[in-house]
């Protein structure tokens, strides 16, 4: 028997996180900004932005991201076959390293095969078509023998939601025994504008679905949770509501002293969170008299990186 004949062909599968991206520090704004509005943006949009770049000391998105893809990596290819090999890489829609960036890395890995996963839960072929868009245009500048198969919807995962409802568990426990039963949980998605909604209007029972299967497992009572919307765009189109901010003045009118803010869509920590919600959400809640809690992210808990693991799996047509 030949070497050829013994020899054990080794299946070498890249995986690509996909994220928005977003300025690292104060500086990197005008060139990602241009980025995002394909042309220069208003001054006063770069200045505000600015602003709060320096007020949390920048973006971590990418870092977190890229400490993602290597415990992802990690995790894949410990529980790996000795014929499986894995690659983990970032792609960012409007920042470097960009979608084309990290297939191009996953090619020169050997990957053949390729799961480029879109870091939302829930998805939408319009409001993230970007993505699937950047990896047509990369087609080009790939070999033809390149699979790349983008993820489906995980917004229902039972793992995925185990992972969420943890985390809201564990902010609950921090409040007073006594608080724990009563205390508004407002769980929040990015808004969106109304005209985009009605083109998709399925991604926001997407979110919808989330956010009942977590409100379930956790076990929160009905009139305990609601869903509300942060972080709308700077542009005069109608934007979705409630924002969460616009509920505070009601929920400590009603005598409750604590609110518990849960982000549903967002993986990581970034500009959304540290500032959207740590700061302005924050403040808001100061004004009113009531205290402010949110979860915190996943980041690179074990218990999310596994999430990620089923999911590359799922798409491999293998279960966990």
């Amino acid at each position: 028997m030949t070497n050829t004949q013994t020899a054990t062909a080794v299946r070498t599968t890249g995986v690509l996180l996909m994220t928005y991206g977003a300025a690292k520090t104060p500086e990197d704004v005008p060139e990602y900004l241009n980025h995002v509005y394909r042309g220069k943006p208003p001054q006063a949009l770069i200045e505000e932005f600015q602003r709060r770049y320096r007020l949390v000391g920048g973006s971590p998105l990418t870092r977190i991201t890229r400490a993602q893809a290597g415990a992802l990596e990690g995790l894949l290819q410990r529980e790996a076959g000795p014929e499986e090999r894995y690659h983990v890489e970032v792609g960012m829609q409007h920042a470097p390293p960009f979608i084309l960036d990290g297939l191009k890395t996953l090619v020169e890995q050997g990957c053949e095969e390729i799961v480029a996963i879109v870091m939302s839960p829930q998805y939408s072929p319009i409001i993230m078509g970007g993505y699937r868009r950047a990896i047509e245009a990369a087609r080009a500048e790939l070999p033809e023998n390149v699979e790349i198969k983008i993820a489906g919807t995980w917004h229902t995962l039972p793992s995925f939601i185990e992972a969420l409802a943890g985390r809201v568990r564990q902010a609950l426990e921090k409040l007073p025994p006594e608080e724990r039963e009563h205390v508004p949980v407002i769980l929040t998605a990015h808004s969106l504008p109304e005209s985009v909604v009605q083109k998709e209007p399925y991604y926001i029972e997407q979110l919808m679905e989330t956010v009942r299967a977590v409100a379930a497992e956790v076990g929160l009572k009905d009139g305990q949770w609601q869903f509300a919307y942060q972080s709308a765009g700077h542009s005069p189109e109608p934007w979705l509501t409630p924002d969460m901010k616009d509920l505070l003045p009601g929920l400590r009118a009603e005598g409750h002293k604590n609110v518990l803010m849960v982000p549903v869509q967002f993986l990581a920590d970034h500009l959304e969170t540290l500032y959207d919600i740590d700061v302005g959400a924050r403040e808001e809640a100061e004004e009113v008299g009531i205290g402010f809690h949110r979860i915190e992210m996943f980041n690179t808990a074990p218990e999310f990186i596994r999430v990620l693991a089923e999911v590359v799996r799922r798409e491999q047509g293998r279960s966990s």
